[in-house]
């Protein structure tokens, strides 16, 4: 490709006055009467593309907008088609149906964003939030969703990623943040583990110690006395099967009767 620029003063050849032309494949610029390379190695500055090593890659040079995520709907990235460029009724009817968006469509764009908000509301991180959504999409896909609350199912995603990742989010916490009913995300929490096969794991005690005592204002010494005596009674029959919350405040209060 050769792209001429237009004629000014400066653009003039400096031997002939010739007109100068740019080759931007091998970036030289040069005049177009005497051949004189006025600069063999020109630079465009104004591409922000990504680089290209090569001529398959230059064949296939596309422009990109932002990264795609799993946490990015599939909304949006279809051609867009202007109605008001359409004279024919028929095609402006095919461009109004492009921009409508299928039920699936709408599905995941409203558990993303109810995702969003519960995740920002708990402060997620990211990988949480990525594992709660791909979960999701893969109940979509089984058709599972279907009579199902969505914002009752997101819930129970975002609780099973929490407890997957030994992220120390309880299930009250979740709770308060939906309008759901305590009824249907537990029903939904079922659904997600039966129909995909998962264990949920076990609650780590130790990693809501300190939880509960930064809110109980009580010193790192009671805070790792309480973490020795969880540990000797690790596995035992006196814990198995309780509440984690519930042993946390017995080991907490006990600690604190003796330390008084």
């Amino acid at each position: 490709m050769i792209i001429e620029i237009e004629e000014n003063l400066s653009d003039y050849c400096i031997e002939c006055e010739g007109s100068i032309i740019y080759t931007p494949e091998i970036g030289e610029t040069v005049c177009n009467q005497c051949g004189l390379v006025i600069n063999e190695r020109g630079l465009d500055l104004t591409n922000s593309d990504k680089r290209i090593y090569g001529e398959q890659q230059y064949m296939n040079k596309k422009q990109y907008g932002s990264l795609i995520t799993p946490l990015t709907p599939a909304v949006g990235l279809h051609t867009v088609l202007l109605t008001k460029e359409i004279t024919n009724p028929d095609f402006r009817r095919v461009a109004k149906w492009n921009t409508r968006l299928t039920w699936n469509e709408k599905n995941i764009l409203i558990a993303t964003t109810e995702l969003n908000r519960i995740s920002s509301n708990l402060n997620l991180p990211y990988y949480v939030k990525v594992s709660a959504i791909k979960i999701y999409k893969k109940l979509n896909k089984m058709n599972i969703l279907k009579g199902r609350s969505i914002n009752a199912m997101v819930a129970a995603c975002i609780y099973y990623s929490c407890r997957k990742w030994r992220v120390n989010r309880m299930f009250i916490e979740i709770l308060e943040e939906t309008s759901c009913s305590e009824k249907d995300i537990r029903r939904c929490f079922h659904v997600l583990l039966n129909e995909l096969n998962l264990k949920v794991p076990a609650v780590d005690l130790n990693s809501l110690i300190p939880k509960y005592a930064s809110k109980l204002k009580l010193d790192r010494s009671v805070v790792n006395s309480v973490i020795m005596l969880l540990e000797s009674k690790k596995g035992s029959m006196f814990i198995m099967g309780k509440d984690p919350k519930g042993v946390c405040a017995g080991a907490l209060y006990l600690i604190c009767k003796f330390k008084i």
